[in-house]
């Protein structure tokens, strides 16, 4: 016989029809599909914040260029004052006061004597004479020579040499009478005897030391 099924139609087990798999397979591949759209969208995100970074990273850049160029000139303007300080120092380590030398080298000469030529420098001994010996160098100095009477007159000049203002030492190279003798002139001692010394100098002193400027009474000064 046939089975009947008594149940009515709403309260009968419906047989499966293989549908539902199917839709559970399409929700999966959407989910992933949703997910693969979120990490491209991050990644997406991601790249664009980095290339906002790195375009203001490059416009700061060349904002510290451009503000390191306008220093360069207030750079410019330093290295321009150093070297005219440095110049200036230079200078001012190099004067002399060849007025007051030779004021006073024509109050020492002995009577009957003469010089027949100076040879001076501000920063060293003249080319032409050579260094002194024990003489430092960049000092300020004077070449002379010139005729005295006797040995002991050269002798009393290089004592008071000695006594002028800023001289260091006085180095005597040679004194001796000339081998052509002869009547004296301004440009030959003839008889006289025939002197060659070197005075040198010390430094000048910082500017505004409070140096004095008069020649000593005892050189033949004013009071």
């Amino acid at each position: 016989m046939r089975p009947v099924n008594l149940l009515p139609e709403q309260h009968r087990a419906r047989a499966s029809s293989g549908k539902a798999g199917g839709a559970y397979v399409v929700l999966g591949v959407l989910a992933a599909l949703v997910v693969m759209l979120m990490v491209y969208a991050l990644s997406a995100n991601q790249v664009n914040s980095r290339k906002t970074d790195e375009a203001k990273v490059a416009q700061e850049a060349q904002r510290l260029e451009a503000q390191t160029a306008s220093l360069n000139h207030f750079g410019d303007f330093a290295q321009v004052k150093q070297a005219r300080l440095t110049s200036v120092r230079e200078l001012a380590g190099g004067r002399f006061d060849w007025e007051r030398f030779m004021r006073e080298l024509s109050l020492v000469l002995p009577r009957g004597s003469w010089i027949k030529d100076v040879d001076a420098s501000a920063t060293g001994v003249a080319a032409a004479s050579g260094p002194a010996a024990g003489q430092p160098s960049g000092q300020p100095s004077a070449k002379l020579t010139g005729c005295t009477p006797k040995q002991s007159e050269t002798a009393r000049l290089m004592v008071r040499l000695r006594r002028m203002h800023r001289v260091d030492d006085v180095a005597l190279k040679e004194s001796a009478q000339e081998a052509a003798g002869g009547a004296a002139t301004l440009a030959n001692c003839g008889k006289l005897y025939a002197f060659d010394l070197t005075v040198s100098f010390l430094a000048a002193p910082p500017e505004g030391a409070g140096e004095s400027k008069r020649v000593p009474a005892s050189l033949g000064g004013g009071s």
